[in-house]
């Protein structure tokens, strides 16, 4: 699939931050990665939704993909992810967006929407991570810090020979294999980032976001459980459940869902509806203040 695609990158906070442009208009959407992933895994539903009519812009959030990559574990917090997303509507000249994304993705696009309801036409929320959540992913990724932690120069020989795996056409692939090939030292930062700071905005937050949203998610998934988007979509006004056949349904076969999204982004772009505005903060220490 053949859309036009161009790459960039802007200064925020003191750090670089990368991202990746594909298709042209007013109809914008920015998309997120996972967790310790890239923008390689939403390139095939960007193309996609390029296609169809939307601009869709993927940015490689701090410490992932081209972007910089600090230390230090403050900078990788919800809320300071959400005013970088903002920095980049700013530097792109958008006022305002459709803003979305997967696992850590989506509860970025959460954050926004709270921080800056008017900047936000429609939210996509897939594989929402919540209170259903914190158990299984603290089994998963507190042991997985330990590791980081206590047996640095063994994994940094994994991240390294990770690097020089070539990589496939499958662009989602490619981002596991980036996600593996981080240096310990960062994904240790990231980590500790995300597990000590908010993972979604309060559930008193949540019900105030008025945008309409699109919840994806699947019955069989433990690190983004059904239940969770289930009560996100009870919650929030003007929100609707979207079940997958799997969790990496978009992934593999988007043939299904890849058409919904871009109805729902259709439908929700026609319509415009008066919101309360939130001054949005202009640093990521003024975000971590909340």
């Amino acid at each position: 699939m053949s859309v036009e695609y161009e790459t960039g990158s802007f200064e925020f906070g003191g750090s670089r931050l990368a991202y990746e442009i594909y298709g042209r208009g007013d109809r914008v959407l920015v998309y997120l990665h996972g967790l310790l992933m890239d923008s390689q895994m939403n390139r095939s539903l960007a193309r996609a939704l390029a296609a169809a009519g939307h601009r869709v812009v993927l940015l490689d959030l701090l410490g992932h993909g081209s972007s910089d990559k600090p230390l230090r574990a403050s900078e990788y917090r919800m809320d300071a992810y959400a005013a970088d997303v903002l920095a980049l509507l700013d530097h792109l000249g958008i006022a305002r967006a459709a803003i979305g994304g997967v696992s850590l993705g989506a509860g970025v696009s959460l954050q926004v929407a709270v921080m800056a309801p008017l900047r936000v036409q429609a939210l996509v929320i897939e594989m929402p991570v919540l209170e259903w959540a914190v158990p299984a992913a603290a089994m998963l990724f507190t042991p997985y810090l330990l590791v980081l932690h206590y047996a640095g120069r063994p994994m940094g020989c994994i991240s390294r020979l990770a690097a020089r795996v070539p990589r496939t056409s499958n662009e989602s692939l490619n981002s596991v294999l980036h996600a593996v090939s981080l240096p310990p030292e960062v994904s240790k930062a990231v980590l500790h980032g995300i597990l000590t700071g908010p993972i979604a905005p309060t559930e008193e937050d949540r019900q105030a976001i008025a945008a309409p949203t699109l919840v994806i998610a699947h019955e069989s998934d433990l690190i983004h459980p059904f239940g969770d988007a289930q009560a996100l979509v009870e919650l929030l006004p003007h929100a609707r459940l979207e079940p997958a056949r799997s969790p990496l349904e978009l992934r593999i076969a988007p043939q299904r869902l890849t058409p919904r999204i871009a109805a729902f982004l259709d439908e929700a772009w026609a319509a415009t509806t008066p919101r309360k505005a939130t001054r949005k903060p202009t640093t990521r220490k003024e975000a971590r203040r909340g």
